[in-house]
């Protein structure tokens, strides 16, 4: 799904984005508001608990590394609630061991910095696959 073709569907897919780091966080909100989505921010994963609708979302993007909760176990808590969304993970530098328990709850893994577009193609795939 390439931009115009989000923005040409006249509802904008949701996501929702979870990051400690504000200045990331509201660079990232921007870059994909630039691209035809809705983007609603957290700033931790308990935040995320407390205040979001996950109904319609297209696409959660989690920062592994949170203050309290961790993305995955965030996940595993939506998860365990049967929210089915899909979901990135992006952390600096990630171990052999988050790798695989990633591949393990299907979900890609985006490495920061984030300096290429790869995180944006990450969730228009995603948010492509899920209409």
């Amino acid at each position: 799904m390439t931009p115009a073709h989000v923005a040409s569907r006249g509802d904008l897919p949701r996501v929702l984005l979870v990051d400690d780091d504000a200045a990331l966080r509201a660079a990232l909100q921007f870059a994909l508001q630039l691209d035809g989505l809705s983007v609603e921010t957290f700033a931790s994963a308990e935040d995320l608990l407390e205040r979001a609708d996950v109904t319609g979302v297209g696409c959660l993007v989690l920062d592994q590394n949170l203050p309290g909760m961790t993305g995955l176990d965030l996940l595993a808590v939506l998860r365990r609630g049967e929210v089915t969304t899909p979901a990135l993970l992006i952390t600096t530098h990630p171990a052999a061991s988050l790798r695989r328990r990633a591949e393990a709850a299907d979900v890609e893994i985006v490495e920061k910095p984030l300096i290429s577009d790869a995180l944006l193609r990450s969730v228009l795939n995603l948010v492509a696959a899920r209409r």
